[in-house]
């Protein structure tokens, strides 16, 4: 493999890793797989916080997910560790709050961690936790991680 056909590694992180990472992580492989980028990359979810560690990600996440043809089901919670920030080459917050606490966990892989949305044309800045909200929330997401998918691989991948 050249370097240029490298692995890349990219972790998606939200708060309790059942709603936004785990949507990130599988639209995200989803797309990659279609645009024949999946060999190339390790892709991931973790959370800031250990509410969930083990749990599945969120039935509305799933049931969402899979009216789009993405399956979540192999995803499992864990939390961020201090490891992950040697390992993945980009680790992708879903809001500011996500962002500031793996900047701190981490100040010295500052370079690593980005907004996901920064990859978006949506013109917003964070992904929504939909966690408290019903299912357009579920919807509103996957269309944000859905646009910001399709950018973070052509970024990668047209350098």
């Amino acid at each position: 493999m050249t370097e240029k056909q490298k692995e890349l590694s990219i972790l998606f992180v939200c708060m309790g890793n059942i709603c936004r990472s785990p949507t990130a992580e599988g639209v995200f492989r989803h797309h990659a797989v279609a645009s024949g980028h999946a060999d190339r990359l390790h892709i991931d979810s973790a959370g800031t916080h250990a509410y969930h560690v083990g749990e599945p990600p969120d039935r509305r996440s799933v049931a969402a997910a899979e009216r789009r043809g993405v399956s979540l089901q192999d995803i499992r919670a864990r939390r961020v560790s201090d490891e992950d920030f040697e390992r993945f080459d980009h680790i992708i917050a879903m809001d500011e709050g996500n962002l500031a606490r793996l900047q701190e966990q981490s100040p010295e892989h500052q370079s690593k961690v980005r907004l996901f949305l920064e990859f978006s044309s949506s013109g917003e800045s964070e992904v929504p936790d939909p966690y408290y909200g019903g299912a357009a929330g579920f919807e509103r997401v996957l269309d944000l991680v859905e646009d910001a998918s399709r950018g973070l691989l052509e970024t990668l991948f047209t350098r």
